[in-house]
């Protein structure tokens, strides 16, 4: 497993993988609101140019992918192919980020999916549940 900065030229293979990736495990607990903001969000490539990207490559295939904002301290994007859940992935692209990254404090707004994920991670909460455009996400922050 290769983690890599993406460069523009690929970051429509990280969309394609967030995009679907969102519909099968994301979308189900969003109104139709939330799913198309998210898309909104993913498709606006202004937004997009202003995020770091980071993929798991394993034999030219990506895998996953991690994205941040604002010097490496807030968490965008994070998602692993379906078929790649559980294999250590997320946490290495994760790890990658915490590396590479000189904040004390690293935020995100976690889907209600993702939750668990980010706990067993490291994270914890800031608030309860929020929805915001008909999106539903947990602040939440990891603190070195």
């Amino acid at each position: 497993m290769e983690i890599k900065k993406l460069d523009e030229t690929q970051f429509t293979y990280a969309i394609d993988l967030i995009w679907s990736t969102f519909l099968q495990f994301e979308a189900p607990d969003y109104s139709e609101e939330g799913i198309q903001s998210f898309k909104d969000f993913i498709d606006n490539i202004e937004i997009i140019k202003t995020l770091e990207f980071w993929g798991a490559y394993d034999n030219k295939e990506l895998k996953g992918v991690i994205a941040a904002n604002d010097n490496r301290k807030h968490i965008c994007c994070f998602f692993v192919k379906a078929r790649y859940h559980r294999q250590g992935i997320g946490r290495k692209l994760w790890e990658h980020l915490l590396e590479n990254s000189q904040s004390k404090v690293i935020t995100v707004n976690s889907s209600p999916y993702a939750v668990p994920i980010y706990h067993k991670l490291g994270f914890v909460d800031l608030d309860i549940e929020q929805v915001s455009d008909g999106m539903r996400y947990t602040p939440m922050k990891y603190e070195r």
